[in-house]
């Protein structure tokens, strides 16, 4: 299925195509924060429909994973880095994609705090 997002104000436009039916939720103290649900996806299953160059970039802890948001509204609809295997991959925030019942998806907890 294909999967269309934004962030709050439009700058930020993606698609993304897959199965989604769970969202991981983790109690770091960013996510937990932020109220992150995540979809990790193939970058490869993961269009950016708007030009990178608005996006600004947040890194933390071990600078791995660069949590793009937008500069204008401050929503952060998707996050970049690598699998295990050194694939690249996307951290979709499943809060901004667009008619999408939150209430079907079922919420594995990650305890990202022990990470």
């Amino acid at each position: 299925m294909q999967y269309k997002g934004s962030c709050h104000c439009g700058q930020i436009a993606f698609e993304v195509e897959g199965s989604l039916g769970e969202a991981l939720e983790c109690n770091c103290s960013h996510c937990s924060r932020k109220g992150y649900l995540l979809w990790f996806v193939p970058a490869t299953q993961f269009t950016l429909n708007t030009p990178e160059a608005p996006l600004s970039t947040y890194t933390f802890n071990r600078h791995v994973i660069k949590h793009r948001f937008c500069p204008t509204c401050g929503c952060a609809p998707f996050a970049n880095g690598t699998d295990r295997s050194g694939a690249e991959t996307v951290a979709v925030n499943v809060r901004c994609l667009e008619d999408l019942d939150l209430s079907s998806l079922k919420r594995v907890p990650v305890d990202g705090r022990s990470f």
